[in-house]
């Protein structure tokens, strides 16, 4: 052989041994994955392990391995390399990892900035500069892609094909190891989530305030599905109505509908979850509730709660998933959560419903002015109400857990007789204006005698109904006659003050009919008469029932206050709601004259709140309890600019600053009444109007709104095209088309001097 023969064997020879040293040291290698791959305890540490040997190996400056997560379509990574130290989640089909993952062919990308498939913003986020990449897919036996492995930034060199091998090489001897640690960790993580299922469920079901559970149940739904909000509805069967004390999101009150309107409604009614991915594209929504609190439905998620009889008693809806649409397995978990709610719901209910009788009894009683006495079949004097208390003389103590033959003694003993016949008869008995001695003295009372009986009719008890019959009683009955009933309970109780008068806060109410002329030309003198007999008797339980005072009738015009005699610490709320009543009621009875072929009845209502003088004002031989002062006459006044400002209802900024409830009104002036220099901002009330009263109340509301604001700055062209704005959505909004006859009057004739924005009214 040659010598150039000899030195060409040898070199090949050489390379031999480098070849299978290379094998060799790659096997030990692949060999070393698997053995710290198995010595690691959680997919965190394995996932590290696995990044920092294909980092080393490939000789990179970092890496990172990201899994996919197949419930949520992404793909994520819980380590990185370098400064990145958190979870990542991208989409599975987005970026370098991306493109690999769902091609499942590995890439070798020289420049990543020229890649189209490139996602520069972690780079932006931390500071890095990728250069190049290396990625490649994870597969497990059966050749299913699992994840990608990337290394970045090889430090020596471009990385080549042999780089590529070794990647997969080492994802392919861990990737058993990794995807049976990856479905450990599932199976824990849903242990885990079944374990804390167990224990909000324990904490929910141990609930028995109902109020308080629907904050549980809607919280914790709302948490456990990663919704934006939620509410649970419960059905009232005396109503037939869906209700809510809860809504995620919003403090809003307790929410009524019928139990058969909206998504909640068939859902009840059908006993079917529903899973709306889309609401606007589905018809059964009704955005009508996102245009009133500006909030934006995306999906929804309603299904039926049944308690242990199969029986639908209620719905529970979530709203807006968070990352994307509401998933089978949502269904499943609020359908199970409900399921086990779902008697400490009814439970709950139950409790509620008891405790409500229990309170209304105690409530009943307690604001009887007849005094009742039960006692048990012992004749053990169980309860008495405060009336009783009074009547008797005598404190709880000393009538409470007290024998009835020890109470009813001496002079008194003789109602014991009573109470012997009763429980031999079972019959009701009464005696009438007999004397009872009360503290030493004798009252003038009427009794009534019953049993307590159950429901297999056994006697369980008596009851005695006091009437307390004496002078000053028949004083507060004879005076009621002529007077308010409050007054003359204030008075009975040394009310001398009150008849000499004094200063008090209140809200004062004036209504008057508009166009009453013509009404009476239509109806003739008895008609006439009639036709107010009946309003005023609508109008003025409409008052009432908020706890108003009927002050005078002026013509067809009325006079009322709230807040006097007796404060109730929300008289404003009183009165704009029973102007809301009044109006409401009012469109009714127009109804019924409709049908007869009646004109219909227009009013206007005028409300202010201030302190006034009230007491009784007059002669001695006519006088009438009554409020006079500066604060009635603006209430008076705001009742009769309901005619320029085409309105029903007008309160004052002094009632509107004092409301703590909420209502639908609008900014309408700054306004110098007759008599008056200071400006009053004044309020149309329309909560009494309806959808096709008032077409799009709300957006009408929020123009006119940005109208007045142009308005009162100066900007009268702004200014019309904002109350043209309100006009276009109601036509029939008179005040804005009044308002652009004003800015257009303003722009002909430009104010002199600076301009305010009040406007003086001329007449009363």
């Amino acid at each position: 052989m040659s010598q150039s023969g000899a030195v060409a064997t040898q070199q090949a020879d050489a390379m031999t041994v480098e070849r299978y040293e290379k094998q060799i040291a790659q096997l030990q290698m692949l060999l070393q994955v698997s053995q710290q791959v198995a010595s690691t305890d959680t997919l965190d540490e394995m996932l590290k392990q696995i990044v920092g040997l294909a980092t080393e190996q490939t000789r990179s400056d970092r890496g990172s391995i990201f899994l996919h997560d197949a419930q949520t379509g992404e793909l994520y990574t819980r380590y990185a390399q370098g400064e990145i130290n958190r979870e990542i989640r991208i989409l599975s089909h987005k970026g370098i990892s991306g493109y690999v993952f769902t091609h499942g062919e590995g890439v070798i990308i020289h420049d990543a900035y020229a890649s189209e498939h490139f996602d520069s913003s972690v780079d932006k986020e931390t500071g890095y500069k990728t250069e190049n990449i290396l990625c490649s897919p994870i597969r497990t036996v059966r050749g299913q892609v699992i994840g990608v492995i990337q290394v970045l930034n090889k430090r020596e060199g471009r990385y080549d094909e042999a780089d590529l091998k070794l990647l997969e090489a080492i994802t392919a001897q861990a990737t058993v190891t990794l995807q049976n640690a990856q479905n450990l960790e599932r199976l824990r993580a849903e242990r885990d989530q079944e374990m804390n299922f167990l224990d909000i469920v324990s904490d929910i079901t141990s609930e028995i305030n109902i109020d308080n559970l629907l904050q549980k149940v809607v919280s914790e739904a709302t948490a456990m599905l990663k919704a934006d909000r939620g509410t649970l509805f419960l059905n009232d069967t005396r109503t037939n109505e869906l209700f809510s004390r809860v809504v995620m999101g919003g403090s809003i009150g307790e929410i009524r509908l019928p139990n058969h309107v909206g998504i909640a409604g068939a859902v009840f009614t059908s006993g079917k979850t529903i899973n709306i991915p889309y609401a606007y594209a589905d018809l059964r929504f009704n955005p009508a509730f996102d245009k009133k609190t500006g909030y934006f439905t995306r999906s929804i998620l309603c299904v039926p709660v049944s308690n242990k009889d199969g029986r639908t008693i209620g719905v529970t809806q979530v709203l807006n998933k968070k990352g994307g649409t509401f998933t089978s397995e949502d269904e499943s978990r609020l359908k199970a959560f409900t399921a086990q709610v779902s008697i400490a719901l009814e439970n709950a209910k139950l409790f509620e419903d008891v405790q409500n009788i229990k309170n209304y009894n105690e409530s009943m009683l307690e604001s009887m002015t007849n005094g009742v006495i039960t006692m048990n079949e012992h004749n053990m004097i169980v309860t008495c109400n405060a009336a009783g208390l009074r009547i008797l003389g005598v404190t709880a103590r000393e009538i409470l857990k007290v024998s009835a033959d020890a109470f009813f003694a001496d002079d008194n003993s003789w109602i014991m007789d009573k109470i012997a016949v009763l429980a031999e008869s079972h019959a009701v008995d009464s005696l009438m204006d007999v004397d009872l001695i009360c503290a030493g003295k004798p009252t003038s009372v009427n009794l009534t005698f019953l049993p307590l009986l159950g429901s297999d009719k056994k006697q369980l008890g008596s009851m005695i109904m006091i009437e307390d019959i004496s002078s000053e009683k028949r004083m507060k009955s004879t005076m009621s006659r002529y007077m308010d009933a409050g007054i003359a309970n204030q008075l009975m109780e040394g009310g001398e003050d009150l008849l000499g008068g004094r200063s008090v806060m209140a809200t004062v109410l004036f209504s008057d009919i508009r166009s009453f002329t013509t009404l009476t030309e239509s109806l003739g003198p008895q008609g006439t008469v009639q036709m107010l007999n009946e309003y005023f008797t609508i109008m003025v339980d409409c008052i009432q029932k908020q706890g108003g005072m009927l002050d005078k009738f002026i013509g067809d015009a009325m006079m009322a206050g709230f807040g006097l005699p007796i404060s109730h610490g929300d008289d404003e709320d009183r009165g704009v709601r029973a102007a809301i009543d009044m109006i409401v009621s009012l469109n009714a009875f127009n109804q019924q004259r409709a049908a007869k072929g009646l004109m219909p009845i227009l009013m206007g209502i005028g409300l202010n709140t201030d302190t006034v003088v009230s007491g009784n004002i007059g002669s001695p031989k006519r006088m009438d309890y009554t409020m006079i002062g500066d604060g009635v006459n603006l209430a008076a006044r705001l009742e009769s600019a309901c005619k320029q400002y085409y309105a029903q209802i007008l309160i004052s900024e002094n009632t509107v600053k004092r409301l703590k409830g909420t209502y639908r009104m609008r900014d309408i002036d700054w306004v110098v009444v007759k008599g008056k220099t200071q400006p009053v901002a004044v309020y149309e009330v329309l909560d009494y109007h309806t959808e096709e009263t008032f077409p799009n109340l709300m957006e009408v509301v929020n123009h006119f709104g940005s109208g007045i604001q142009h308005y009162r700055a100066g900007r009268f062209e702004a200014g019309i095209h904002a109350f043209t704005e309100a006009l276009r959505r109601n036509p029939n909004d008179k005040l804005s088309q009044s308002y652009i006859d004003r800015c257009n009057h303003m722009i002909a004739h430009p104010p002199e001097g600076p301009w305010d924005g009040v406007w003086v009214m001329t007449s009363k």
